[in-house]
């Protein structure tokens, strides 16, 4: 329920402003709230105990982020994923995040190591676990820390948003689990390229992009009910939004 996660975050009602949409997106993030519900502005002031103009706030930069869709006369909606959104973001992803990896190549610190390491290793716990849920959550955090350790404001900036827009549809997705063991092997490679500074960052960043394309090929899949075999094809204008 949200009111459990107004909690667990520890929402204040006289500490408003960005507050309000991180709760709002944790809650979208984590499916508490669903894909085309509705945000009812009157239960939530209720809920959050403050006035309408922090939550309409709160709506605008959800909206930047991708997460709500705010009809005229309507009112805000959690924005649905679709194959469309997938196959629009996820070759941008790819190629941002391979320059990503790239600029990280070389210039992360030991302690960045160490934590993508360990990350790897709180994944590969998950995998053996069977914790879709926060497989997904140490997933995110491994991709976040090369493209942190990149430098590169804009790039950051950028690739927050873009991951946004489709981060949520995995945690409720259980599809994955067979690919997750190939999954694990891309990860660490990627690990093991990040952490040899002697390593190829052009290497490096192909690794990096064509597995975030793969990911879009079985996401897309899924969404229309068809999981092709890894050397099949993926489905017509799948990676072209035709």
């Amino acid at each position: 329920m949200l009111t459990d996660k107004i909690q667990e975050m520890g929402f204040r009602a006289n500490v408003l402003g960005d507050q309000v949409s991180s709760i709002l997106a944790e809650a979208i993030l984590d499916d508490v709230l669903k894909g085309g519900q509705q945000l009812v502005e009157m239960d939530l002031q209720k809920q959050f105990g403050i006035s309408r103009s922090p939550l309409r706030e709160a709506f605008r930069t959800l909206e930047k982020k991708g997460l709500v869709v705010i009809v005229p006369r309507k009112g805000a909606f959690v924005r649905e994923v679709t194959a469309a959104d997938i196959a629009k973001t996820y070759p941008i992803r790819a190629s941002l995040e391979a320059i990503a990896a790239k600029e990280a190549h070389g210039r992360m610190s030991s302690s960045e190591k160490e934590t993508l390491i360990e990350t790897l290793r709180r994944m590969e716990e998950c995998f053996h676990g069977g914790d879709t849920r926060n497989y997904w959550k140490q997933h995110f955090i491994f991709h976040e820390i090369f493209i942190t350790a990149s430098g590169n404001d804009v790039l950051i900036d950028i690739l927050e948003n873009l991951r946004l827009r489709t981060h949520r549809y995995r945690f409720s997705q259980e599809y994955y689990r067979d690919h997750f063991s190939g999954n694990i092997k891309v990860h660490r490679k990627i690990c093991d390229l990040l952490t040899d500074e002697g390593s190829s960052a052009k290497e490096l960043g192909e690794l990096v992009r064509t597995h975030i394309e793969e990911s879009s090929r079985i996401f897309i899949a899924n969404l229309v009910h068809t999981v092709p075999g890894r050397d099949d094809p993926p489905p017509a204008g799948a990676l072209t939004g035709d």
